[in-house]
């Protein structure tokens, strides 16, 4: 009693086979767009239930756990390609640059996102973020002799000024920083740092690691960019930091977050991204800002402002015509070009922004 026979669970697999790419890569948009402000949420329920004087789900806290339910799944994932001589074919400079990446891409940037979110409002570090496409199309086309269409240069630009206006339109506070006649907010410039961090791993990977699996390439980003974010942190904040880490209080609410936020949307990006093409993916990836600036509003209450809008408004536009361009390119390129390898997850990831962990 109460075990499934072989017959359900083969017709459970038939089922799940029957579900197209582009549905599971919705369904982790919509989990992912939602991370930022989950985020804030629990941390929010955590300063009410000190611990010890500390607030157990800091958002270190959830950072190292949430990347240690993420390195477990991409493990059991990606599990075949861990094997000895598919290693040894990894030359010195794709290990190096492996390790770059994962300093980048998988402590810094994540590390100074979620300091963001602890310092401003989730729509703000969303829409700065999106600094991150028009800096790697720019670092692409200096450093790689990308060549890309005049629809692709307006929307980086486009984007660039959103930016821009999202964060020099903002009300003053108390923790705005002066530069230059221009007053900038903490949280903003830390997203902005975020931003550059992923831009040129970004640019990294797509030179020097285009030739590594996907698999080995996402476990080594997560699991060396987790022990690295854990190191700096126990230099710049102590031993005791991590001391909440094992509060079941933190556990309850991180089972929640890890296998919702993690398990389950990285499992469907992934599943999503092997099934469809990198042109069907960037378009669904790219509506993860919106996903996250109205999960901001539903979940936080965040009403935008007036600085919000506008710079949304102008970021949006950018994301349109970057898409129409990215589309003209790859109906020429890579019209049915596969998402599973480093380069178009990293293009995809780059449209889409922070997912979260």
């Amino acid at each position: 009693m109460g075990h499934s026979s072989p017959q359900q669970a083969t017709a459970f697999s038939r089922f799940m086979h029957r579900i197209p790419g582009q549905a599971y890569l919705w369904f982790a948009v919509l989990i992912f767009g939602a991370s930022s402000a989950v985020t804030r949420k629990i941390t929010e329920i955590g300063a009410q239930h000190f611990v010890d004087g500390q607030n157990p789900i800091s958002l270190c806290n959830v950072l190292f756990v949430g990347n240690l339910c993420a390195l477990l799944v991409l493990v059991i994932i990606y599990r075949q390609q861990w094997h000895l001589p598919t290693l040894r074919q990894r030359s010195g400079r794709e290990w190096r640059s492996l390790i770059m990446v994962a300093i980048l891409s998988g402590a810094l940037a994540p590390g100074l996102i979620f300091q963001a979110l602890a310092t401003t409002q989730v729509t703000n570090v969303v829409l700065v973020s999106r600094l991150e496409p028009p800096l790697t199309l720019a670092l692409s086309i200096w450093l790689l002799g990308d060549r890309v269409n005049i629809w692709e240069i307006m929307g980086a630009i486009a984007a660039f000024i959103g930016v821009g206006l999202t964060i020099f339109l903002q009300p003053a506070r108390d923790s705005m920083m002066h530069m230059g006649g221009f007053h900038i907010g903490v949280g903003e410039l830390l997203a902005t740092l975020g931003a550059i961090a992923l831009a040129v791993s970004t640019i990294l990977g797509k030179k020097r690691l285009s030739k590594v699996p996907l698999g080995l390439y996402s476990v080594v980003r997560t699991g060396l960019g987790t022990l690295v974010f854990f190191i700096v942190a126990l230099v710049l904040y102590g031993h005791n930091h991590f001391m909440g880490v094992l509060s079941p209080f933190l556990w309850k609410w991180m089972l929640l977050y890890g296998v919702i936020i993690v398990v389950v949307g990285q499992s469907f990006w992934l599943t999503g991204l092997r099934a469809s093409s990198v042109s069907t993916a960037s378009i669904v990836g790219s509506f993860a800002p919106i996903v996250g600036i109205v999960a901001a509003y539903l979940i936080l209450g965040e009403v935008p402002t007036l600085a919000q809008y506008i710079g949304g408004s102008v970021i949006l536009l950018g994301l349109l015509l970057s898409q129409i361009g990215l589309q003209r390119r790859m109906a020429r390129q890579l019209a049915v070009a596969t998402a599973e390898s480093v380069p178009a997850e990293q293009a995809i990831e780059t449209n889409m922004g922070f997912k979260g962990i």
